[in-house]
């Protein structure tokens, strides 16, 4: 079965990271620089941007959860968030750019990270999680299950379950595909892991000012 939806600040708080995936049905995507750490670190106070031409994952699942750390200013907060998961993920064209505000002398600075420029050599991903808030695109599923109480999704080797550290609830709604495929997407999220993470034509730059992948 195949189903398809549209859907007081310091440099060391810049994030290197990269995320693609669908709200409230579906999402997948990739992370950097974090391997395979337990979702149980605190992010840091910044949402990241990414848009991707495409995103092709394998064994997707989705759940709720709550990704909590401190905001710029060092004050805790804690944010909803659609938790999902792939063994594995290709990525074409990606961008991903975050802005950090207000750097003394400076004013706002913002990182864009670009990556998988070549179509036959796209960001390849193993083992990803990812922390979103926001997602839209353009997305088709094969063999997909909606409604699945999150505490029985896959756990054997290979195929992910519920990242450990999570904090989310066994008897909630998730969701699981075979397959999921997103094209035109622009995402926002708060954390990525993965075991593995390739960047192809791999380009990082800093700007004054503010310059994002996209604009809301």
């Amino acid at each position: 079965m195949k189903s398809q939806v549209r859907g007081g600040t310091r440099w060391k708080r810049f994030a290197v990271v990269m995320v693609p995936s669908v709200a409230a049905t579906a999402a997948i995507g990739v992370g950097l620089a974090q391997g395979a750490l337990a979702a149980s670190f605190s992010i840091s106070g910044q949402e990241f941007k990414v848009k991707a031409d495409s995103l092709v994952g394998k064994d997707f699942v989705q759940y709720g959860s709550v990704a909590s750390g401190k905001d710029l200013h060092g004050k805790p907060f804690a944010e909803p968030v659609g938790v999902s998961g792939f063994s594995e993920a290709w990525i074409t064209n990606m961008c991903q750019s975050v802005v950090t505000p207000d750097v003394p002398f400076i004013g706002n600075v913002s990182l864009e990270l670009r990556a998988g420029t070549e179509k036959n050599k796209p960001v390849y991903a193993k083992d990803i999680y990812l922390d979103v808030s926001s997602l839209k695109a353009d997305a088709e599923f094969g063999n997909i299950d909606i409604g699945v109480a999150a505490g029985s999704l896959p756990k054997s080797e290979g195929k992910p379950g519920i990242q450990p550290g999570t904090k989310a609830n066994p008897y909630g709604f998730s969701q699981r595909a075979e397959t999921a495929t997103l094209t035109n997407v622009e995402q926002k999220a708060w954390a990525t892991t993965a075991g593995t993470f390739r960047l192809s034509n791999l380009s990082l730059k800093l700007h004054k000012g503010t310059k994002e992948c996209f604009t809301e």
